[in-house]
């Protein structure tokens, strides 16, 4: 299966909208903290924006693109995965207190006739059950199963959506229980835009972005905006492409800037005043348990109880961007993280807001995989399964030996059409692993550009029989049997 897990000299840039520091830690620890990370690759480049009521600052360091030097500050646009459920929430508590809806309204009161939704004991999913991720339904619909698992939910549609609500079975009690659902929040900013009969770009615009003043807030990327788009990259520091979202746009399709983000935490935090503080306010109130100490859910908020503090807070993620933002209004501080590579970035905003939250230094795991693709591209892959059995062999702890070096390792080669090479690692893989179904269905997967349909065919089938769950799998096999 295709993963979306995919030396720079780094120039550090530092721009203040005030000469105050108003950070929890000093300015100069948070300059510390994101130059070491992104020296020890967690990121190619990262940007932290801090707000309290003395002002803002703004601290970015390393690079926004491979291709130049240019430096990440508060204008820089990044992918903002499901920090963008917070924003849909906010729809949701502005039509509340404007009268248009109920938090207790059933979603069955919204959707098509034709969609039958699902119940338990008589009780219908509501909207607030979607917002508090507790409606009982899962992180995912089975039937997406993406043309591009680079992009996973691009090619999912209104009718998939339907479909899948329309045969879904509960299986435990509506409100019981907190588990996090992109379906169901992506359900959630569909109905909203069912609601008010325009779609969730303009919602988000039309409702908080031209109130609040956040000019950059958007899903679709105009030419300007993606001049100053921050090249996404995985774990591993490659490439990787842009998601979409155009049915499950709720859950994760926003793109945004530190600048505006700040816009919405002075809101959150009361420094602004607007049209949205009584919804914003109804947001931050505890509304149920997530089932980890101190960790309680609001209206999209999360709400972290620990260390004597009460912080507001939600994270976000896609294929190559991990991004945060957070306050404490005892405090009267609030963070913006925002970084273009799929590593965690939530120990460090954490870290800014509370110091007693852990700062994890991150150790890049990746030499090993690095090393042999040097290897490859200077003496050949025969040489560089040589050097990975003589690597293991020597036990050296800078090199980390598990599934995914590999994996990662083929799709690099794959993606640069050496395929006998991407053959070669995934065989070595599959060698290595024989109880896992990812590597057998990479394999085949490889198999399969390289022409070689018996053997793809086979490889998917060893895979499918690991893991009967497999649909990518499963797809791939029909579509060579149907050949």
């Amino acid at each position: 299966m295709k993963k979306s897990y995919k030396i720079f000299y780094l120039l550090f840039l530092l721009t203040l909208s005030s000469t105050i520091n108003v950070a929890q830690l000093p300015g100069d620890s948070i300059k510390k903290i994101i130059k070491t990370e992104v020296d020890n690759k967690r990121s190619k480049g990262i940007v932290v924006g801090i707000i309290n009521e003395k002002g803002t600052q703004v601290f970015g360091y390393g690079k926004v693109k491979d291709s130049s030097n240019q430096q990440p500050d508060g204008n820089t646009i990044y992918e903002i995965g499901s920090m963008s459920k917070v924003f849909t929430s906010l729809i949701l508590a502005d039509m509340v207190k404007k009268g248009e809806i109920n938090l207790d309204d059933s979603i069955s009161e919204f959707l098509p006739k034709t969609v039958k939704t699902p119940t338990r004991k008589g009780k219908e999913i509501t909207l607030l059950d979607l917002s508090t991720q507790t409606s009982g339904l899962p992180r995912l619909p089975d039937n997406l199963s993406p043309k591009d698992p680079n992009n996973p939910y691009a090619d999912y549609t209104v009718e998939q959506l339907y479909d899948f609500i329309s045969k879904f079975k509960l299986t435990r009690d509506i409100g019981s229980k907190y588990e996090y659902s992109n379906l169901g929040v992506g359900l959630l900013g569909h109905i909203l835009t069912l609601k008010a009969g325009k779609d969730y770009e303009t919602l988000v615009r039309e409702r908080i972005c031209i109130p609040l003043k956040m000019n950059k807030t958007i899903v679709t990327l105009t030419p300007e905006l993606k001049s100053i788009l921050a090249t996404g990259h995985d774990e591993s520091g490659n490439p990787v492409e842009n998601w979409d979202f155009p049915t499950l746009a709720g859950a994760g399709a926003l793109r945004s800037n530190v600048n505006d983000l700040l816009l919405f935490l002075s809101a959150n935090l009361g420094f602004t005043k607007t049209s949205l503080s009584t919804a914003m306010e109804q947001m931050h109130i505890a509304r149920d348990s997530t089932g980890n100490a101190n960790l309680e859910i609001g209206l999209a908020w999360h709400i972290w109880k620990k260390f004597g503090t009460e912080i507001v807070w939600h994270n976000g993620g896609t294929g190559g961007y991990r991004t945060f933002f957070g306050f404490d209004k005892k405090k009267k501080i609030g963070v913006v993280v925002l970084s273009n590579s799929a590593n965690s970035v939530d120990d460090i905003a954490e870290h800014i807001l509370e110091s007693k939250f852990e700062l994890k230094p991150y150790h890049y795991p990746y030499y090993l995989k690095d090393t042999l693709a040097a290897t490859i591209n200077k003496k050949g892959i025969n040489a560089a399964i040589k050097l990975y059995q003589s690597l293991k062999e020597q036990k050296n702890s800078r090199f980390l030996f598990y599934e995914v070096q590999l994996n990662l390792l083929g799709y690099s080669e794959l993606n640069a059409k050496k395929v006998k090479e991407a053959i070669a690692i995934f065989k070595l893989n599959s060698t290595e692993y024989p109880n896992s179904w990812n590597v057998f269905d990479s394999l085949g997967e490889a198999y399969a550009a390289n022409g070689d349909t018996k053997l793809a065919i086979k490889n998917y089938e060893k895979s499918i029989k690991i893991n009967p769950y497999n649909t990518g799998g499963i797809e791939a096999l029909k579509k060579l049997k149907s050949k």
